[in-house]
C-alpha cells in the first residue's frame, strides 16, 4: 500500500498535487482542510470551534485531529491502494500518532515536502483569495498561517527525515513539472517495494 504525506506551506500546491497523485496512482485523498471545512459547514459545536481557530490562522488541537484521522483510516475500502494525506500531520505529535495508527494497520508512509519560496506562497494565496471566497486567504491570516507553519509544522519534516522516509520537492515550478518530480519518486518507491 502506498501512503503519501504531502507537506508544505499553505499555498505550496498540496491540493493540486494530491489530485494528480490520486488520478495516476488510484489512491484515496484525505484533505484535512476539506474535512474541517465540511465540519464548519455542518454548523456543529465542533464546527464552530474549528471555525474560530481556522479563521485566526491557528491549528485544530492534536487530539481532535487524531480522532478524525483514525476514523478515516478505519472507514477505508478493503481494496484501497493507499492514501494521500494532504495537510496532515501538522505537528510532531500528530506524526507520531499517525505512525502508530498506520503500524497497527500494517502500513507506513513517505513524506513529500513541497518547498516553495515564501514570496511565491504569498502571491498564490492572495490570488486564490480573489476567487475562492475562503476567509483565510487574506494578508494578515496568511502571515499568521505561515508563522504557525514554520513554528509547528516544519519540525514534522525533520521527524520524517530522521525516519529516512522524506523526499524534498521543489514546488516553485508549474504544477506539471512539480508533479514530474513526485511521479519519479513514487515510481521508484513502488518498484523498490516489489
Amino acid at each position: 500500500m502506498l501512503n503519501v504525506i504531502l507537506c508544505g506551506a499553505p499555498g505550496s500546491g498540496k491540493g493540486t498535487q494530491s489530485e494528480l497523485i490520486v488520478e495516476k496512482y488510484g489512491l484515496q485523498h484525505l484533505s484535512t482542510g476539506d474535512v474541517l471545512r465540511e465540519e464548519i459547514k455542518s454548523g456543529s459545536e465542533l464546527g464552530k470551534e474549528i471555525d474560530v481557530l481556522i479563521s485566526k490562522g491557528n491549528l485544530v488541537p492534536d487530539h481532535k485531529m487524531i480522532h478524525i484521522i483514525a476514523h478515516y483510516l478505519d472507514s477505508l475500502p478493503g481494496d484501497c491502494k493507499g492514501v494521500v494525506f494532504d495537510g496532515y500531520p501538522r505537528t510532531v505529535e500528530q506524526a507520531e500518532a499517525l505512525k502508530m495508527m498506520l503500524e497497527r494497520r500494517g502500513m507506513n508512509a513517505v513524506m513529500l515536502d513541497l518547498q516553495v519560496d515564501e514570496d511565491e506562497v504569498m502571491k498564490r494565496l492572495l490570488n486564490r483569495g480573489k476567487t475562492s471566497g475562503r476567509a483565510d486567504d487574506n494578508y494578515e491570516t496568511i502571515k499568521q498561517r505561515l508563522k504557525v507553519y514554520h513554528e509547528v509544522t516544519k519540525p514534522v519534516c525533520e521527524y520524517y527525515l530522521k525516519k529516512h522516509n522524506y523526499f524534498s520537492i521543489n514546488g516553485n515550478y508549474n504544477m506539471d513539472y512539480t508533479f514530474s518530480q513526485i511521479d519519479s519518486i513514487l515510481t521508484m518507491i513502488q518498484q523498490a517495494s516489489k
